[in-house]
């Protein structure tokens, strides 16, 4: 069955929705392995669910903008494909369950009509591209940072630089110094900056979260904004080069930064600048929209006169007078992140009444209006209110960022959504006024992986297990002093001890009045908690850790009434038989097209990265036939120079080969250098399948080996 295309959709968006279509087919015909099929459909945003025989779908949302109207579109087709729920991510994209996968390409068709993409959603990509929800609209910030994030993402999207790396590439701006949307855990965080009149970026590099969380180091105090994504092309390229390839765990970029150190790392980003495809780039000159009005001085400073004390506490809490004066934006608290299809048309609707056409998702999972008129503040309350989008306490200690957990991912070891629903119970109930408190942060991830960034929580909690002699207990690994201090240092969380899930709310009912007796009048609670240090809160909470006292409630988790097993969902790390030298050089013949393909759009730094892919590819799969371990793709490239050296048809010196391959980045992208190295990359690659012929024909046909990747994250 064909993919039905309306006129909007573009030519590059049918061409990858028509090239899922084709790989699901074959997929589902038995002409594609899992692992084969599971590379391509990540990077089309297509995501394996606990569950077997269903997707979950993450729509990709640049720096969580939306529109009413493709607010109504993803409501449309969560209701046709998936459940009718759509779950806010702390990625800023929204996420759709229990999706069949061969409905997945005409979900994708549907949402592309309204310019909305699934492309490199997942997978080994360019994620993303996260900013503070607030920008353009942040009183405190220097300029508007949406216009440079939409030009990183338009700029990275299909770029052949980052569709196959070693692992995920995060970026995230933040609207101001306060670094709202938490650049030092990412890849790249970018803080604006304006300096001797002129705009740029202070660049965080290298941050990551997971089992060992970094904090970003500081690349530059300011780089000016025209330079600011050829800088983050370079570095991508020094990842794509250096990145560690076998050891998944070890494969993001702050392993990379952390093994060769700041200082060398920046002079390789220098080295790759020659070959970049443009040396500065005024996102000013690129197209962008924006939702703006004139300021209203005149309605600046508006105060409720209302004696409701519901709205009283939501304007408190959830609207903030933005930098055009006379203007409120509102903050939706969203429970879990989910929102139902019926609510979200509503929702959409409400926004076309109220405020501006430009919803932010953040990432704390709800959502920003902007552009609300102070005298239609108490009609949208009511209409939120009826959709039960009124609760106050937005970004508050009241208000947890959570991941899915058990209930739909893979990875997850314990229940999210429960712990979360009793967390916030308990903190309704017990402490009334944390609604008012923005000091402290609680997130939750049902695994140490930190889809729910606990380790940048204040007070945070993973997913875990806990042996009791013959039986085992759901658990929660506490980790305390992540987030922002007093000072506005972002910080990573300490493990600090693990405890049975069911005694989460007595932990932070511990935590909380220990924190009210103790702490210093205006005292930060991470700056609390420096000044006790761990070992006290491990005494502090260890009381609850005793497994003498554990009762048959413990052994079953949030949310379930069965007895907990540790459990993996159904897996995508099965290992299937392969032929992987003859996979490999089909996947430099693959990007060989794509290099030809790129010459003939008159795309020539394009085209000159896939045919150094095609280098790399084939050097690989040559090694691979001998047996030689591969990883890295400067590794490979040095391996091949000095194992393939005087071999018939290879080159006849040392070092000749790396000179070829490498002459990437002491060329400008030229036409010229483009032909030439395009020739280059062809001949070596006949010249590889010619070896592999010769190889079979004396040794026989190779034994199958097993091909194992892990799941996603």
């Amino acid at each position: 069955m064909s993919i039905t295309f309306s006129p909007t959709v573009s030519r590059a968006a049918q061409r990858d929705i028509n090239d899922l279509k084709q790989k699901v087919d074959a997929f589902t015909n038995g002409q594609m392995t899992d692992e084969q099929f599971r590379k391509f459909r990540l990077a089309r945003g297509v995501y394996g669910q606990r569950q077997a025989g269903v997707q979950m779908i993450r729509i990709k949302l640049p720096y969580g903008r939306i529109t009413a109207d493709q607010l109504v579109r993803i409501a449309d087709v969560s209701d046709r494909y998936a459940t009718g729920n759509l779950h806010a991510t702390t990625r800023q994209d929204i996420q759709l369950h229990f999706v069949k996968l061969a409905d997945s390409p005409q979900l994708w068709a549907e949402l592309e009509d309204v310019g909305i993409t699934l492309k490199e959603a997942c997978g080994n990509t360019v994620r993303n591209v996260t900013g503070s929800a607030r920008a353009g609209i942040d009183p405190e910030e220097p300029f508007d940072v949406s216009p440079y994030a939409h030009a990183i993402y338009a700029y990275f999207l299909r770029n052949p630089i980052c569709q196959d790396m070693g692992r995920k590439f995060k970026i995230a701006l933040s609207s101001s110094e306060r670094d709202s949307a938490y650049g030092y855990m990412h890849d790249i965080g970018l803080i604006p900056r304006v300096q001797n009149g002129k705009r740029g970026f202070k660049v965080l590099l290298a941050g990551g979260l997971g089992a060992q969380p970094f904090a970003a180091q500081t690349a530059t105090e300011f780089i000016g904004e025209d330079q600011i994504i050829p800088f983050i092309e370079a570095v991508i390229r020094v990842f794509d080069r250096y990145g560690e390839r076998t050891k998944r765990h070890k494969a993001r970029m702050k392993y990379l930064l952390n093994d060769i150190g700041l200082d060398e790392f920046l002079n390789r980003v220098q080295l790759e600048w020659t070959a970049l495809r443009t040396k500065e780039l005024a996102v000013g000159s690129l197209p962008f929209t924006v939702v703006s009005e004139e300021p209203r001085p005149e309605a600046s400073g508006y105060q409720p006169g209302s004696e409701d004390t519901a709205f009283n506490t939501w304007f408190t809490t959830n609207v903030f007078e933005q930098k055009q004066a006379g203007w409120y934006a509102v903050q939706l608290r969203v429970l879990l992140g989910d929102m139902s299809s019926d609510t979200a048309r509503a929702l959409a609707q409400v926004v076309k009444q109220y405020a501006g056409d430009d919803i932010r998702v953040t990432v704390n999972q709800g959502y920003l209006l902007r552009y609300v008129r102070p005298e239609n503040l108490v009609a949208l309350h009511q209409a939120l209110d009826a959709l039960g989008l009124a609760e106050p306490g937005f970004d508050t200690t009241a208000d947890i960022t959570t991941c899915p957990g058990t209930d739909t991912c893979n990875l997850a070891i314990t229940s999210s959504y429960g712990i979360t629903r009793a967390l916030e119970e308990m903190m309704k109930d017990e402490f009334p006024d944390i609604v008012y408190n923005t000091d402290i942060k609680i997130k939750i991830s049902g695994c140490m992986n930190g889809c729910g960034q606990h380790s940048v929580a204040n007070i945070g909690f993973h997913g875990s297990s806990i042996k009791n002699g013959a039986y085992v207990l759901p658990a929660l690994q506490v980790l305390l002093g992540g987030g922002f201090n007093a000072e506005g240092v972002g910080q990573m969380g300490d493990k600090v001890i693990k405890l049975p899930t069911k005694r989460g709310p007595a932990a932070l009912r511990t935590l909380f009045n220990d924190y009210e007796a103790n702490a210093f009048d205006g005292e930060y609670y991470n700056n609390y908690y420096g000044r006790q240090g761990k070992n006290y809160f491990y005494t502090l909470l260890k009381p609850l850790a005793d497994l003498k006292t554990v009762q048959d409630s413990d052994y079953v988790d949030w949310d379930h009434t069965e007895q907990y097993a540790t459990e993996v969902g159904v897996g995508e790390c099965a290992g299937v038989m392969l032929d992987l030298v003859a996979t490999t050089l089909d996947e430099a013949t693959d990007k060989l097209g794509w290099a030809t393909e790129a010459q003939e759009d008159g795309r020539w730094a394009d085209a000159i990265y896939h045919a150094y892919n095609v280098f790399v590819t084939g050097a690989k799969a040559a090694l691979m036939s001998r047996d030689v371990p591969t990883n890295t793709q400067h590794g490979i490239v040095s391996d091949f120079d000095r194992e393939f050296a005087g071999a018939a048809g290879f080159h006849t010196d040392e070092s000749a080969f790396k000179s070829l391959v490498f002459s990437i980045n002491r060329n400008e992208p030229t036409e010229a250098f483009a032909g030439t190295f395009i020739s280059e990359a062809t001949q070596f690659l006949a010249a590889v399948r010619a070896y592999r012929t010769r190889q079979i024909q004396l040794e026989g046909m190779p034994e199958l080996k097993e091909l194992v990747q892990a799941q996603d994250s």
